[in-house]
């Protein structure tokens, strides 16, 4: 199914399929175990709870979280006390690019290291970027994977219109260009560069390239 400009994106969470979610010795504490050790949350609020909850199961949209009956605060304050802690834990959170449509997520971003910010930061439309040097590519059941030793991510990209963007980078190109250039909403384009550039897969270009 072609994605049309009625398609939307939408920015998803996930907690890593390694890292086990359970209460702490006290009330309202939780631990979150991984592979870099334990982090814990002190007088977790019950929006925290059902969220962590969920995205042991897959990919969550913070704002589709139910706030649980009789909490006082609204869906938009939990979303207020939440996205500051997945923050602080973005380096146990798998980060995912999807759409609003049936085929699946574009890609998905994993931490490698226990010191991994993800910010997304929307690339400025005449900047040129490309491809770091050192990126090397694989193929796995899940789609075609992105790997640099200067990333703290693993990149995914689980549909083709995700590695057409990719393969824009080979050259030194503007977001601007390259949403030109391809037969995708330039939402869908950009929102996919900066995927690529929080995870280190994107990077300024020399102004000496050609």
């Amino acid at each position: 199914m072609p994605i049309t400009a009625g398609n939307r994106t939408v920015h998803l969470w996930a907690l890593c399929e390694d890292v086990v979610l359970e209460p702490g010795e006290h009330e309202g504490e939780l631990l979150l175990t991984g592979p870099w050790g334990t982090e814990r949350i002190d007088s977790a609020n019950p929006v925290v709870h059902e969220a962590l909850r969920r995205m042991q199961l897959g990919p969550v949209l913070p704002a589709n979280i139910e706030v649980p009956p009789g909490e006082p605060q609204g869906r938009a304050a939990a979303c207020l006390v939440l996205l500051p802690l997945l923050t602080r834990l973005s380096h146990l959170l798998v980060r995912t690019l999807g759409l609003d449509d049936l085929g699946g997520p574009l890609l998905s971003v994993s931490p490698v290291s226990p010191t991994a910010p993800f910010a997304l930061v929307r690339l400025p439309a005449g900047r040129r970027v490309r491809l770091p040097a050192g990126v090397s590519f694989s193929l796995g059941a899940k789609g075609v994977a992105l790997e640099s030793s200067d990333s703290p991510y693993r990149v995914v990209l689980h549909r083709p219109e995700a590695v057409w963007v990719v393969a824009m980078l080979a050259w030194p190109i503007t977001p601007a260009d390259a949403s030109a250039a391809l037969p995708l909403p330039d939402a869908v384009t950009r929102n996919v560069l900066d995927y690529l550039a929080a995870a280190g897969m994107a990077a300024p270009a020399d102004a000496g390239v050609p």
